[in-house]
């Protein structure tokens, strides 16, 4: 059996609680940026509840942190 986890960006959207399809996605990338050096949990776009769940992604090196890290990039473009 396969255990592996297989979270996509649709994925980390919904654990988010944010609207998912591929269209919405790329509208918020579209809407949201990151200072040059802006951290994306002091991103003022977040509810608390979703700054806690990037800030112990990033701090446990959770399954999500990858998905975590390239939602950082796109944010900083």
């Amino acid at each position: 059996m396969d255990y592996s986890n297989h979270y996509t960006m649709q994925t980390l959207f919904e654990q988010l609680g944010l609207p998912s399809t591929p269209e919405q996605i790329d509208a918020f990338i579209s809407s949201n940026h990151l200072k040059k050096h802006e951290r994306i949990e002091q991103a003022s776009f977040w509810s608390p509840a979703q700054i806690s769940f990037i800030e112990d992604s990033i701090r446990e090196d959770a399954d999500w942190v990858a998905l975590v890290e390239q939602l950082d990039v796109q944010l900083h473009q």
